[in-house]
C-alpha cells in the first residue's frame, strides 16, 4: 500500500524557503499571496490498510518530522 506523508513547517515558524520562492514569484510578476515549502515522502508498506496506516504514522512521528517545528499529514495514495 502506498502512503503519502506531507511534512510542513508549523504556521508560527518562519519559512525562509517559502519566502524565497514567494519573492521570486513576485519578482517575475506572478500573482501569489503566499508560499510555503515542505516535503513529501511516499512510503510503500505491505499489510492490511489499518496496520499500514498505523506504521506510517509511527514512522512519520518518530523519524520523518521534527515536532517542534513541523506538522505532518498522512494520506493513502
Amino acid at each position: 500500500m502506498k502512503i503519502g506523508v506531507k511534512i510542513m513547517p508549523r504556521e508560527v515558524i518562519l519559512d525562509t524557503q517559502g519566502r524565497a520562492v514567494e519573492q521570486t514569484l513576485r519578482l517575475n510578476k506572478l500573482p501569489v499571496e503566499s508560499c510555503r515549502v515542505g516535503r513529501f515522502v511516499e512510503l510503500d508498506i505491505s499489510g492490511a490498510e489499518n496496520q499500514a496506516l498505523q506504521q506510517a504514522d509511527q514512522i512519520a512521528k518518530t523519524l520523518l518530522h521534527n515536532p517542534l517545528i513541523e506538522t505532518y499529514e498522512i494520506k493513502k495514495l
